[in-house]
């Protein structure tokens, strides 16, 4: 071996003196090999600055990219402005961790160019999408209203999935929580409190994701089951209530919808329900900014459970277990890739927690 090339688990296997076949078992640790000849080995490895059998060529013999891919229902920016989506992604990794695998980024908004996020560093890769990403199994993660055209592309390709929130057919495997009843029972907490008057902010409901009133033909042609889940939740305890439409679960789009319902005075409600804590933060601030006083005015209610930073108030939300849900979705991957039948794994649902706080008090008597 000259000076300038790589050592080869040929060159390891001569060193410590075995054959190629032992030096290979004795890395990868599935075979009968004894520790003095595992030992021996991973010093002659170490003299000759060999790391370790290349993980590609490896994947490429399992006929795997040994990547997973996971789809946001947003750009990655956004994504990654909310706590909710950051700790799911801490959840499939460590599900997905017997496998190994990396986690590449997708949006269901169209091509991107993102790194394969591996334990050695963030490899480049070209502008991919769920058409033609090199993926063995996918997550689809959040409340996406594009939720039904991801499957189709992924169906397409005959790609094991599995959904976080949306009912994506009976043969994916879906991680969801209690939306509906969560939701019921935040909406129950405000009229137990004595209020009459609420209204809603929901998350996006079509691909268009459209903001404005929420009209009937708007609910009527929602794609979310999560926003549509949490809606019904909300129209048991309150069957007329009204209220707005978000582009996307985040403080702008609540704050933008809160300065609109909160406006004048003669219409005001006593309180709103929001589908995400980062809408419920938007409402917050755009109270503050007119002056309207929370809790004895307006109570608010969000869904999540998470920290918003700079947020004053102690927000009463529904609480759910995000990580719990993305270390689902990973175990379920694993058990896909390991099922040579191919049969899916049985769905989970979670249970929320309603946690009281001090946005919601009873109202102000008018």
């Amino acid at each position: 071996m000259s000076e300038s090339a790589r050592p080869t688990l040929s060159d390891v296997a001569a060193r410590a003196g075995v054959s190629a076949s032992t030096a290979s078992l004795a890395f990868s640790g599935s075979g009968p090999v004894s520790d003095s000849t595992k030992q021996r080995v991973l010093a002659a490895a170490a003299e000759l600055g060999y790391a370790g059998p290349d993980p590609r060529a490896r994947s490429l013999r399992r006929g795997r990219s040994g990547i997973v891919g996971v789809v946001l229902e947003q750009r990655v920016r956004t994504a990654f402005l909310d706590p909710v989506k950051i700790q799911m992604l801490d959840g499939i990794t460590e599900g997905i961790a017997p496998l190994g695998a990396g986690l590449l980024l997708l949006t269901d908004v169209g091509a991107v160019d993102l790194p394969v996020v591996e334990a050695g560093g963030p490899v480049a890769t070209p502008a991919l999408s769920v058409e033609n990403a090199p993926v063995d199994a996918v997550v689809l993660i959040g409340c996406s209203p594009r939720l039904g055209q991801t499957v189709a592309a992924l169906r397409r390709r005959g790609i094991p999935t599995v959904a976080i929130e949306g009912a994506a057919g009976s043969d994916i495997p879906e991680i969801s929580i209690d939306n509906r009843d969560a939701t019921r029972r935040g909406a129950q907490h405000l009229r137990d409190l004595g209020h009459a008057d609420a209204v809603i902010v929901t998350l996006p409901l079509d691909p268009a994701r459209t903001r404005g009133p929420l009209t009937a033909a708007l609910e009527a042609g929602s794609t979310s089951d999560t926003a549509s889940e949490r809606l019904r939740g909300a129209r048991e305890v309150f069957p007329h209530a009204t209220g707005r439409s978000a582009a996307a679960s985040s403080i702008e789009e609540g704050l933008e919808a809160g300065r609109i319902l909160l406006a004048d005075p003669e219409t005001r409600p006593t309180a709103i329900i929001a589908q995400s804590d980062l809408l419920a933060a938007g409402v917050l601030q755009a109270a503050e900014e007119l002056g309207v006083a929370v809790p004895g005015e307006v109570s608010v209610v969000g869904f999540d459970g998470i920290r918003v930073d700079g947020l004053q108030h102690d927000l009463t939300t529904l609480v759910q277990p995000s990580v719990a849900k993305g270390r689902a979705a990973g175990e379920a991957v694993v058990r896909m890739l390991a099922d040579d039948d191919g049969d899916a794994p049985a769905s989970r649902c979670f249970t929320s927690v309603l946690h009281v706080g001090d946005t919601t008090a009873p109202p102000r008597a008018r």
